[in-house]
């Protein structure tokens, strides 16, 4: 059976989230003919571990949450073909290692209050948006960015429409959710998934599902 590691460990801020994220990714493992795997504990990603795994999710990591070896191992897992995926808070993580900013592609800068906005699909296509009209319309907490991921090389999946919502900070051009390549791996990350509401919602689950098959090339 194929393998997904689910990593949460912080440093940092702390997502009440964080329980019904593991869930909902184990629950869609159960369906779906793969394991995941959910873990804590940094020395996991060490030590040749990841070559068990088809793709390794950062659920809500933040502060630094690797140490040397850590780092070292992930870096060459991604490079070397293996998938990666950050929800939401993972854009705050590893805040002084450049490397990561390179897989998630964009680092969080702040948000407003949470509030609904309206989510524009700009790719219908790739499998985490295919499910998904033209619009989407969500309650969830927006984040800016440091940087248009697009500039990057990425490929851009979702956007935010700042005219929904009060308190955007990147104007007309904000994306949310995007897929580019780092060396031979694929990485995804979407920016959802503040609420634990959102984990029971099913177009978000099919989200999380189609970026978990987009990393890990299935």
């Amino acid at each position: 059976m194929e393998r997904v590691l689910v990593f949460s460990r912080t440093t940092g801020y702390r997502h009440d989230s964080i329980p019904a994220g593991v869930a909902a990714l184990e629950e869609l493992g159960r369906r779906h003919g793969f394991e995941a795997e959910a873990t804590e504990d940094p020395a996991v990603l060490s030590g040749g571990a990841l070559g068990r795994y088809s793709a390794v999710v950062f659920l809500s990591t933040s502060g630094q949450v690797l140490d040397g070896a850590g780092r070292a191992a992930l870096a060459d897992y991604v490079t070397s073909g293996g998938g990666f995926c950050g929800i939401h808070a993972a854009s705050t993580a590893e805040p002084d290692w450049p490397f990561y900013a390179e897989l998630v592609g964009a680092r969080f800068t702040r948000h407003p209050e949470v509030q609904q906005a309206r989510v524009r699909v700009e790719d219908g296509v790739h499998p985490a948006t295919a499910h998904l009209g033209e619009s989407w319309t969500l309650t969830d907490e927006w984040y800016d960015f440091d940087r248009d991921p697009r500039g990057g090389g990425a490929r851009v999946l979702l956007s935010v429409e700042e005219d929904t919502y009060n308190g955007g900070g990147m104007g007309p051009d904000h994306p949310l959710a995007w897929c580019r390549d780092v060396g031979a791996g694929r990485c995804f990350y979407t920016a959802l998934g503040h609420p634990s509401s959102a984990y029971s919602d099913p177009d978000f689950r099919s989200h999380l599902l189609g970026g978990i098959r987009y990393a890990a090339a299935w």
